[in-house]
Protein backbone atom coordinates (compact mmCIF):
# COMPACT_ATOMS: atom_id res chain seq x y z
CA UNK A 1 0.00 0.00 0.00
CA UNK A 2 1.35 3.44 -0.60
CA UNK A 3 1.75 5.89 1.73
CA UNK A 4 -0.30 9.07 0.87
CA UNK A 5 2.11 12.63 0.07
CA UNK A 6 2.08 14.62 2.99
CA UNK A 7 0.23 17.73 2.47
CA UNK A 8 1.51 20.81 2.17
CA UNK A 9 2.25 23.84 4.39
CA UNK A 10 1.59 26.86 3.41
CA UNK A 11 2.86 30.03 6.14
CA UNK A 12 0.37 33.05 4.81
CA UNK A 13 1.21 36.46 5.68
CA UNK A 14 -1.09 39.19 5.79
CA UNK A 15 -0.56 43.28 5.88
CA UNK A 16 -2.99 45.14 6.62
CA UNK A 17 -2.82 49.10 8.47
CA UNK A 18 -6.71 48.30 9.47
CA UNK A 19 -7.74 50.67 7.17
CA UNK A 20 -9.97 48.52 4.86
CA UNK A 21 -11.95 46.04 7.37
CA UNK A 22 -14.19 44.78 4.34
CA UNK A 23 -11.40 44.24 2.25
CA UNK A 24 -9.35 42.73 4.75
CA UNK A 25 -12.08 40.00 5.99
CA UNK A 26 -12.27 39.16 1.91
CA UNK A 27 -8.63 38.32 1.49
CA UNK A 28 -8.40 36.54 5.05
CA UNK A 29 -11.56 34.52 4.21
CA UNK A 30 -10.49 33.71 0.37
CA UNK A 31 -7.19 32.26 2.14
CA UNK A 32 -9.10 30.50 4.75
CA UNK A 33 -11.24 28.85 1.48
CA UNK A 34 -8.04 27.58 -0.34
CA UNK A 35 -7.80 23.67 -0.73
CA UNK A 36 -4.89 21.04 -0.37
CA UNK A 37 -2.82 22.87 1.76
CA UNK A 38 -2.39 22.98 5.74
CA UNK A 39 -1.85 26.65 6.44
CA UNK A 40 -0.29 28.75 9.62
CA UNK A 41 -1.75 32.28 8.54
CA UNK A 42 -1.29 35.54 10.99
CA UNK A 43 -2.49 38.73 10.30
CA UNK A 44 0.15 41.98 10.58
CA UNK A 45 -1.23 45.27 11.89
CA UNK A 46 1.01 47.80 10.70
CA UNK A 47 0.63 49.89 13.43
CA UNK A 48 -2.73 48.44 14.20
CA UNK A 49 -4.07 45.69 16.63
CA UNK A 50 -5.54 42.84 14.61
CA UNK A 51 -9.07 42.47 15.79
CA UNK A 52 -12.02 40.02 15.39
CA UNK A 53 -9.94 37.48 13.24
CA UNK A 54 -11.66 34.42 12.20
CA UNK A 55 -10.64 30.91 13.76
CA UNK A 56 -7.36 29.50 12.55
CA UNK A 57 -5.91 33.15 12.10
CA UNK A 58 -3.53 35.08 14.02
CA UNK A 59 -2.90 38.64 14.55
CA UNK A 60 0.21 40.51 15.33
CA UNK A 61 -0.09 43.76 16.31
CA UNK A 62 3.24 46.19 15.72
CA UNK A 63 2.95 49.63 17.72
CA UNK A 64 3.65 51.40 14.97
CA UNK A 65 3.90 51.44 10.97
CA UNK A 66 7.63 49.84 10.35
CA UNK A 67 6.85 49.70 6.75
CA UNK A 68 5.60 47.13 3.96
CA UNK A 69 8.77 45.36 3.63
CA UNK A 70 9.77 44.93 7.18
CA UNK A 71 5.90 44.53 8.28
CA UNK A 72 6.05 41.34 5.84
CA UNK A 73 9.30 40.66 7.55
CA UNK A 74 7.94 40.49 11.07
CA UNK A 75 5.20 38.45 9.69
CA UNK A 76 7.22 35.74 8.30
CA UNK A 77 9.11 35.01 11.58
CA UNK A 78 5.72 34.35 12.97
CA UNK A 79 4.67 31.41 10.47
CA UNK A 80 5.96 28.02 9.08
CA UNK A 81 5.48 26.10 6.55
CA UNK A 82 7.70 24.76 3.54
CA UNK A 83 6.31 27.64 1.50
CA UNK A 84 5.59 30.79 2.38
CA UNK A 85 2.56 33.71 0.90
CA UNK A 86 2.23 36.97 1.38
CA UNK A 87 -0.94 39.08 0.34
CA UNK A 88 -2.03 42.56 0.88
CA UNK A 89 -5.36 43.20 2.62
CA UNK A 90 -6.22 45.06 -0.66
CA UNK A 91 -6.15 41.69 -2.66
CA UNK A 92 -7.82 38.28 -2.48
CA UNK A 93 -7.89 34.87 -4.23
CA UNK A 94 -10.85 34.27 -6.37
CA UNK A 95 -9.94 30.27 -7.12
CA UNK A 96 -9.30 27.97 -4.06
CA UNK A 97 -7.09 25.81 -5.45
CA UNK A 98 -4.48 28.89 -6.03
CA UNK A 99 -1.74 28.38 -3.73
CA UNK A 100 -1.83 24.39 -4.61
CA UNK A 101 -1.46 25.52 -8.12
CA UNK A 102 1.79 27.55 -7.00
CA UNK A 103 3.11 24.31 -5.23
CA UNK A 104 2.45 22.56 -8.62
CA UNK A 105 4.09 24.89 -10.16
CA UNK A 106 7.25 25.02 -8.20
CA UNK A 107 7.30 21.27 -7.96
CA UNK A 108 7.42 20.72 -11.23
CA UNK A 109 9.85 23.01 -12.00
CA UNK A 110 12.25 23.66 -9.02
CA UNK A 111 14.24 26.21 -10.95
CA UNK A 112 11.44 28.57 -10.60
CA UNK A 113 11.62 30.57 -6.59
CA UNK A 114 9.43 32.55 -6.62
CA UNK A 115 5.59 33.42 -8.49
CA UNK A 116 3.96 36.04 -9.08
CA UNK A 117 0.42 35.63 -10.19
CA UNK A 118 -1.36 37.81 -12.92
CA UNK A 119 -3.55 40.56 -11.04
CA UNK A 120 -6.62 41.46 -12.37
CA UNK A 121 -9.48 44.42 -11.04
CA UNK A 122 -12.49 42.09 -9.32
CA UNK A 123 -15.32 44.24 -11.18
CA UNK A 124 -13.58 44.43 -14.84
CA UNK A 125 -11.62 47.25 -14.91
CA UNK A 126 -8.59 46.72 -17.19
CA UNK A 127 -5.64 45.83 -15.20
CA UNK A 128 -2.79 48.74 -15.68
CA UNK A 129 -0.37 47.26 -17.54
CA UNK A 130 2.83 48.29 -14.94
CA UNK A 131 1.07 45.13 -13.06
CA UNK A 132 2.87 42.69 -15.68
CA UNK A 133 6.13 43.38 -14.28
CA UNK A 134 8.03 42.87 -17.62
CA UNK A 135 9.64 45.59 -20.31
CA UNK A 136 7.73 43.70 -23.00
CA UNK A 137 4.21 43.76 -21.65
CA UNK A 138 2.61 41.17 -24.02
CA UNK A 139 -0.18 39.55 -23.45
CA UNK A 140 -1.22 39.46 -19.60
CA UNK A 141 -1.91 35.77 -19.34
CA UNK A 142 1.80 34.98 -21.13
CA UNK A 143 3.64 33.67 -18.34
CA UNK A 144 7.49 33.87 -18.20
CA UNK A 145 10.46 35.20 -16.38
CA UNK A 146 11.13 38.60 -14.56
CA UNK A 147 13.30 40.25 -12.74
CA UNK A 148 10.78 42.46 -10.01
CA UNK A 149 7.16 41.41 -8.43
CA UNK A 150 4.73 43.35 -7.15
CA UNK A 151 4.34 42.58 -4.16
CA UNK A 152 0.49 41.90 -3.33
CA UNK A 153 0.22 38.39 -4.01
CA UNK A 154 3.48 36.82 -3.73
CA UNK A 155 4.88 33.08 -2.96
CA UNK A 156 8.17 31.00 -2.70
CA UNK A 157 9.26 28.22 -1.35
CA UNK A 158 9.95 29.33 2.58
CA UNK A 159 13.84 27.99 2.12
CA UNK A 160 14.25 30.28 -1.21
CA UNK A 161 12.78 33.03 0.78
CA UNK A 162 14.89 32.30 3.61
CA UNK A 163 18.66 32.69 1.64
CA UNK A 164 16.86 36.29 0.07
CA UNK A 165 17.54 37.23 3.78
CA UNK A 166 13.51 38.53 3.15
CA UNK A 167 12.57 41.99 2.05
CA UNK A 168 14.35 45.45 2.07
CA UNK A 169 12.88 46.66 5.02
CA UNK A 170 15.58 49.75 5.19
CA UNK A 171 13.17 50.60 1.91
CA UNK A 172 9.55 51.26 4.16
CA UNK A 173 7.99 51.33 0.81
CA UNK A 174 9.19 51.06 -3.33
CA UNK A 175 11.09 48.22 -5.10
CA UNK A 176 11.15 46.12 -2.12
CA UNK A 177 9.75 43.28 -5.04
CA UNK A 178 13.03 44.57 -7.52
CA UNK A 179 15.52 43.64 -4.58
CA UNK A 180 13.71 40.08 -3.71
CA UNK A 181 13.35 39.04 -7.44
CA UNK A 182 17.05 39.77 -8.00
CA UNK A 183 18.18 37.98 -4.88
CA UNK A 184 16.04 35.10 -6.34
CA UNK A 185 17.48 34.76 -9.15
CA UNK A 186 21.16 34.32 -7.22
CA UNK A 187 20.07 31.71 -5.70
CA UNK A 188 20.04 29.52 -9.27
CA UNK A 189 16.63 30.14 -9.33
CA UNK A 190 14.05 32.40 -11.08
CA UNK A 191 11.33 34.93 -10.55
CA UNK A 192 8.18 33.99 -12.70
CA UNK A 193 5.30 35.61 -13.60
CA UNK A 194 2.46 33.34 -13.90
CA UNK A 195 0.05 34.39 -16.11
CA UNK A 196 -2.35 31.80 -15.72
CA UNK A 197 -2.83 32.16 -11.61
CA UNK A 198 -4.77 35.09 -10.83
CA UNK A 199 -4.93 37.16 -7.85
CA UNK A 200 -7.94 40.16 -7.62
CA UNK A 201 -6.69 43.91 -6.62
CA UNK A 202 -8.27 46.90 -7.16
CA UNK A 203 -7.20 48.95 -10.41
CA UNK A 204 -6.54 51.72 -8.25
CA UNK A 205 -4.50 55.27 -9.45
CA UNK A 206 -1.07 55.64 -7.32
CA UNK A 207 -0.70 58.34 -5.69
CA UNK A 208 2.34 60.85 -6.63
CA UNK A 209 3.16 62.84 -4.24
CA UNK A 210 6.23 63.99 -2.91
CA UNK A 211 7.15 61.58 -0.43
CA UNK A 212 6.88 58.79 -3.29
CA UNK A 213 8.89 60.82 -5.49
CA UNK A 214 11.64 60.48 -2.84
CA UNK A 215 11.30 56.80 -1.83
CA UNK A 216 11.12 56.12 -5.66
CA UNK A 217 14.97 57.93 -5.84
CA UNK A 218 15.89 56.82 -2.56
CA UNK A 219 15.22 52.91 -2.92
CA UNK A 220 16.35 53.08 -6.60
CA UNK A 221 19.98 54.13 -5.17
CA UNK A 222 19.51 52.27 -1.91
CA UNK A 223 18.68 49.09 -4.46
CA UNK A 224 21.86 49.25 -6.49
CA UNK A 225 24.32 49.88 -3.61
CA UNK A 226 22.83 46.74 -1.64
CA UNK A 227 22.68 44.12 -4.43
CA UNK A 228 25.28 45.49 -7.94
CA UNK A 229 28.67 44.45 -8.44
CA UNK A 230 30.16 47.89 -7.91
CA UNK A 231 31.18 48.57 -11.73
CA UNK A 232 27.00 48.48 -12.10
CA UNK A 233 26.13 50.73 -9.29
CA UNK A 234 26.56 53.92 -11.64
CA UNK A 235 25.53 52.10 -14.30
CA UNK A 236 21.87 51.42 -12.98
CA UNK A 237 21.24 54.64 -11.22
CA UNK A 238 22.59 56.30 -14.09
CA UNK A 239 20.22 54.98 -16.75
CA UNK A 240 17.28 55.68 -13.95
CA UNK A 241 18.10 59.35 -13.45
CA UNK A 242 18.30 59.09 -17.28
CA UNK A 243 14.44 57.85 -17.54
CA UNK A 244 13.40 60.19 -14.69
CA UNK A 245 14.69 63.26 -16.68
CA UNK A 246 12.80 62.35 -19.29
CA UNK A 247 10.16 61.10 -17.75
CA UNK A 248 8.99 64.38 -15.73
CA UNK A 249 11.06 67.20 -16.94
CA UNK A 250 7.79 69.09 -17.16
CA UNK A 251 6.81 68.30 -13.30
CA UNK A 252 9.65 70.55 -11.79
CA UNK A 253 8.45 69.80 -8.09
CA UNK A 254 8.54 66.02 -8.67
CA UNK A 255 12.21 66.31 -10.44
CA UNK A 256 13.08 67.80 -6.86
CA UNK A 257 11.79 65.70 -5.03
CA UNK A 258 13.07 63.41 -6.75
CA UNK A 259 16.40 64.02 -6.55
CA UNK A 260 16.05 65.16 -2.71
CA UNK A 261 15.78 61.22 -2.64
CA UNK A 262 18.22 60.88 -4.92
CA UNK A 263 21.08 62.47 -2.73
CA UNK A 264 19.52 60.97 0.12
CA UNK A 265 20.36 57.44 -1.45
CA UNK A 266 24.04 58.44 -2.01
CA UNK A 267 24.19 59.51 1.62
CA UNK A 268 23.01 57.77 3.90
CA UNK A 269 23.35 53.85 5.13
CA UNK A 270 21.41 51.45 2.97
CA UNK A 271 21.68 48.40 5.29
CA UNK A 272 23.22 45.32 4.73
CA UNK A 273 25.26 44.89 1.01
CA UNK A 274 24.85 41.04 -0.52
CA UNK A 275 25.77 41.84 -4.12
CA UNK A 276 24.78 39.49 -6.41
CA UNK A 277 27.25 37.38 -8.71
CA UNK A 278 28.46 37.97 -11.67
CA UNK A 279 26.82 34.60 -13.32
CA UNK A 280 24.15 36.10 -11.69
CA UNK A 281 24.27 39.17 -13.71
CA UNK A 282 25.09 37.41 -16.71
CA UNK A 283 21.95 34.74 -16.55
CA UNK A 284 20.14 37.87 -16.44
CA UNK A 285 21.34 38.97 -19.27
CA UNK A 286 20.54 36.26 -21.22
CA UNK A 287 16.78 35.94 -19.95
CA UNK A 288 16.26 38.94 -21.34
CA UNK A 289 16.66 41.82 -18.63
CA UNK A 290 20.37 42.70 -17.48
CA UNK A 291 20.36 44.32 -14.29
CA UNK A 292 21.21 48.10 -15.53
CA UNK A 293 18.38 48.99 -16.88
Amino acid sequence: MSVPEPTPHVGVVVLTQGTRPDDLDRGIRSVLAQTGVDMDIVVVGNGWRPEGLPDGVRGLALPENVGIPAGRNRGADQVGGEYIFFLDDDAFLPDAGFLSSCIALVTTDPGIGLVQPRLTDPTGQPAPRRWIPRIRKGDARHPGNVFSCLEAAVFLPRRVFDATGGWASPFFYAHEGIELAWRVWDQGKRAWYAGDLEAHHPAVTQTRHSEYYRLNARNRVWLARRNLPLPLVPLYVGAWTGVHILRWWRQRAALQAWFGGWREGWRTNPGQRRPIRWSTVWRMTRAGRPPVI
